[in-house]
């Protein structure tokens, strides 16, 4: 059986060209990938990384319905990788005070925590981009 993307005569037939801006995006991005997985912290799912972005990237206040929207996907989901984020210390539920009925996502110190530590990941990644450049001019 064949897989999508694989041609008869090759076992290996990228889909993507393997030069260009294009794939050294791609490659930074599989570089920042890779080097989050061998630190060891939590694997977070892009639904749950999506909703950190959110919360931590944009004023609130966020709640489950808001973020579904924003998000568009249903208040379930919100609520699944809510419950894992907050398990996690990332993100928890706050009650309005003037609402009772209101429950508010907030930013916990340990999310900010680890989103700069994602951020040095992605950084990271881009100095290996800049390391690996081959210059225009030749060195002496």
């Amino acid at each position: 059986m064949r897989s999508i993307g694989m041609t008869a005569s090759s076992s290996i037939d990228p889909a993507l060209p393997r030069d260009g801006q294009h794939f050294a995006s791609l490659n930074r991005w599989m570089r920042t990938l890779v080097n989050y997985v061998r630190s060891g912290k939590p694997d977070l799912t892009n639904r749950q990384m999506a909703l950190m972005m959110m919360v931590y990237t944009q004023s609130g206040p966020h709640t489950v319905r808001g973020l579904a929207d924003a998000l568009q996907v249903s208040k379930p989901v919100i609520t699944r990788a809510l419950n894992k984020l907050s398990a996690l210390g990332y993100l928890r539920r706050e009650r309005d005070a003037a609402d009772r009925r209101n429950i508010f996502i907030v930013r916990t110190p340990k999310g900010a925590e680890f989103l700069d530590g994602f951020h040095d990941f992605i950084a990271g990644a881009g100095r290996d981009d800049i390391a690996h450049q081959p210059t225009s001019e030749p060195l002496a």
